[in-house]
């Protein structure tokens, strides 16, 4: 089963945007954002397993090897310059691969992490550990389209195991030396997100010795879904695409 979903293959594309998705997400959550990109940028949305079209393939429990697993498979398409979007655990994902990306000799050309503290600053919260109401409140509080499917008791049964692996997943992650980025790395964060500071997404500046950028948009945690045309438009502005 293919790691990626291209809402529209781009064969001109100049650029392809990989996509990561948050915690509990998957490729579905970036659909709509390629009718919104420039036609010279394909989106790859990446499919986590255990979840929508890959419900039967087995979890991945670990971030590290997830990062690899997704890095091998960006290779075949790593034919034309190649940057990544990260969301909240898709970002420190992102992070990942583009140090795996950067190591084989095929660097994407930028690093966009959004609603998420770098690396090496995670906070100790446990959402994994906690029973499945507590999961389910996690969720509701953060917001975003996958708390509405954990209302229905018979999504919740579909739902719950993937999010429950990836909050485990991302809480049990843990930074560890090696490659240092070169790669240009930009945060967006939205200014009422509970999860992240303006000053503690400074900290993303620390893990590349590329450029370092940080925007700061009105939301919360999925300031990305109501600010998608300024999240796109800083995308086109820092990638230098025609929009």
């Amino acid at each position: 089963m293919s790691w990626f979903r291209c809402p529209e293959t781009r064969p001109w594309a100049s650029m392809r945007l990989f996509c990561l998705p948050h915690a509990g997400g998957s490729a579905v959550f970036y659909r709509p954002w390629a009718q919104a990109v420039s036609p010279a940028v394909e989106v790859q949305a990446v499919q986590y397993p255990g979840r929508a079209d890959r419900m039967a393939d087995a979890f991945v429990t670990d971030a590290h090897q997830l990062a690899r697993l997704i890095a091998g498979a960006m290779a075949p398409l790593m034919d034309r310059p190649a940057a990544l979007f990260g969301h909240s655990m898709g970002a420190v994902l992102a992070y990942e691969v583009a140090r795996l990306l950067q190591e084989r000799g095929t660097p994407p050309v930028h690093v966009f992490a959004s609603g998420a503290r770098p690396p090496h600053d995670r906070g100790g919260e446990r959402v994994a550990d906690r029973d499945d109401d507590g999961v389910v409140e996690a969720m509701v509080e953060l917001g975003g389209t996958d708390a509405e499917a954990l209302q229905d008791p018979e999504l919740r049964e579909l739902v719950l195991p993937y999010v429950r692996n990836d909050f485990a997943l991302i809480e049990a992650y843990e930074h560890r030396d090696g490659t240092r980025l070169t790669v240009p790395i930009t945060a967006i964060i939205g200014d009422a997100d509970p999860h992240v500071t303006e000053e503690q997404a400074k900290g993303w500046g620390t893990v590349t010795g590329g450029r370092f950028a940080l925007t700061v948009l009105p939301g919360d945690h999925f300031y990305l879904t109501p600010r998608q045309p300024q999240v796109i438009k800083e995308i086109h502005r820092t990638l230098e695409v025609p929009a």
